[in-house]
């Protein structure tokens, strides 16, 4: 299977990929189906798990390699990737401006982006798509740096962001599915909220990896630009969120953890 894998295009590999990723959003809700009642400290924890990884991954799986393909431009070989994550996180801040949204802790007063009369559970898994994108962005570039034949890109270091990426996004699913079904939503109508917000990835990918195969001289600058995005979304959204009730040191240490075990999946198998 693997071989077969291999020998596919790296547009059907970021594809793949990335349903795997979002296979793991909806496996992640559909805890919605088990219970209803996930302590907050647990969805603290994970929410701090998916930052740890999603951290870890930005520079490991991302910057590292972009910087690393910059090489030949000496002294300069940081613009292509300072470039790429500040262009990154300047696009989710312009689509966070705009686009109507509301964090998961937040009150429905609270929605950000342009006013709307969406309702609280639209604009829930809008933020959360938000997250998504750069990450299947980054899934799809990762394969497509593999098809350029680049020396710092591996199929084993895309596949494993690919799986660290599923990781996190396990917590993401519960955590907006859980939350639905505790104000009164279907156990199946929650489900079907929290895994939709993963279905951006295998979008994201296919168009990360065929950017990546159409304009090779652009790779740094888009895998720093999946960092900057992933980034932004962690430390505007996903580490506040976790720090928003009270659980503030067990959160923290959940970033460690997940930060720890990307870094290790990484660096052994990437």
């Amino acid at each position: 299977m693997l071989e077969a894998f291999k020998e596919m295009s790296p547009i059907l590999q970021a594809f793949l990929a990335t349903c795997f990723t979002w296979g793991l959003t909806a496996a992640g809700a559909a805890v919605v189906f088990l219970t209803k009642n996930v302590s907050k400290l647990t969805l603290d924890v994970m929410l701090g798990f998916a930052a740890g990884v999603m951290i870890a991954a930005s520079y490991w799986s991302l910057l590292a390699p972009a910087i690393e393909m910059s090489s030949g431009l000496g002294t300069w070989s940081f613009v292509p990737a300072a470039v790429g994550f500040v262009a990154g996180a300047v696009f989710l801040r312009v689509v966070d401006m705009f686009l109507p949204h509301l964090h998961l802790n937040a009150p429905r007063s609270e929605a950000e982006g342009l006013p709307t009369d969406w309702k609280r559970s639209t604009l829930l898994v809008i933020a959360i798509t938000l997250h998504n994108i750069p990450e299947g962005l980054a899934v799809g570039v990762a394969f497509g740096a593999v098809a350029a034949g680049l020396d710092s890109a591996t199929l084993a270091g895309a596949m494993t962001l690919a799986l660290g990426i599923g990781i996190q996004n396990f917590p993401e699913g519960t955590a907006v599915s859980v939350p639905l079904r505790r104000d009164g939503m279907s156990r199946t109508k929650a489900f079907m909220y929290g895994q939709a917000s993963g279905i951006v990835e295998p979008i994201a990918g296919v168009i990360g990896a065929a950017a990546v195969l159409l304009a090779r001289p652009m790779l740094p600058y888009a895998l720093a630009f999946a960092a900057g995005a992933m980034i932004f979304v962690t430390v505007e959204e996903v580490i506040p969120e976790s720090q928003s009730s009270g659980n503030g040191d067990w959160a923290t240490m959940g970033v460690i953890l997940g930060f720890t075990v990307m870094m290790s999946l990484d660096v052994a198998l990437g």
